[in-house]
C-alpha cells in the first residue's frame, strides 16, 4: 500500500510540483481523481478544510494547501536545507515562486485572450529575480548545495512557462540550465515522459 494518497482533479495544476518531488525522491503514491461533476455535488468539498483540493493523506495525517504539503514532504525527506537559516531562505524562495504561480494562474484563468501579450512582456522582469539567485549559487539550486522543495516548485512553474512561450528562458542562461538539469534527473524524466502524466492537461480550462 502506498504511504501517500493524493486526491485531485485530472489535471497537473497544483499537484505537479508535488508529484515531481515525490518521483525524484523515489516515493510512491496512490491517486484518486475527482471529475468536475462529482466535485460540484459538494460532498467532498464539504470535507475539505478550505473547500479546495488537493487533499493529501500521509497515514492518519490529512493535509490541504499545496505548499503546506510540499513543506511536509520536504521535512520528511530532507529537502528543506541543512539548517534553520537555509530553511528560512527556502521559504522565501518558495513564496517568490508562489507569486509567479499566482500571476500565471490569473493569466490562464482570467486574462488569456486579453492579457497574454502584456504578460509575456512583463515576464522577464519576474524571471530576472530567479536568474540572479541561481546565477550566484554554484550548486545550481536556489539555496545551499542540495535540492529543496522550492526547486521542485520553481521547476514546475518554469516548465509551464516554456509551454506558454518556448523562448521565454532564452535570455536567462541560469534558468534554462536549471530546467534542463531538472528535466534530466532520471526519475523526473520518467514522470514527465509517462503516458498517464502526459495526458493530464496542465490547467483545468485547457489553456496553457
Amino acid at each position: 500500500m502506498s504511504p501517500y494518497t493524493i486526491t485531485y482533479f485530472p489535471v497537473r495544476g497544483r499537484c505537479a510540483a508535488m508529484k515531481i518531488m515525490l518521483s525524484d525522491l523515489g516515493q510512491e503514491w496512490k491517486e484518486i481523481l475527482v471529475n468536475f461533476e462529482e466535485w460540484m455535488k459538494g460532498d467532498l468539498k464539504a470535507t475539505c478544510v478550505f473547500g479546495q483540493l488537493p487533499k493529501f493523506q500521509d497515514g492518519d495525517l490529512v493535509l490541504f494547501q499545496s505548499n503546506a504539503i510540499l513543506r511536509h514532504l520536504a521535512r520528511k525527506h530532507g529537502a528543506y536545507g541543512k539548517d534553520e537559516k537555509e530553511a528560512s531562505l527556502i521559504d522565501m524562495m518558495s513564496d517568490g515562486v508562489e507569486d509567479l504561480r499566482l500571476k500565471y494562474g490569473r493569466l490562464i484563468y482570467q486574462e488569456y485572450e486579453t492579457g497574454k501579450s502584456q504578460y509575456l512582456k512583463d515576464l522577464p522582469d519576474h524571471l530576472s529575480k530567479f536568474e540572479a539567485v541561481l546565477s550566484k549559487n554554484k550548486s545550481g539550486y536556489l539555496v545551499g548545495d542540495k535540492i529543496s522543495f522550492a526547486d521542485y516548485s520553481l521547476f514546475d512553474v518554469l516548465y509551464n512557462h516554456t509551454v506558454l512561450c518556448s523562448t521565454c528562458l532564452d535570455s536567462f542562461p541560469a534558468l534554462k540550465s536549471f530546467v534542463e538539469k531538472m528535466s534530466a534527473r532520471p526519475k523526473i524524466k520518467a514522470l514527465l515522459e509517462c503516458e498517464a502524466y502526459k495526458k493530464l492537461p496542465i490547467n483545468g480550462n485547457g489553456k496553457q
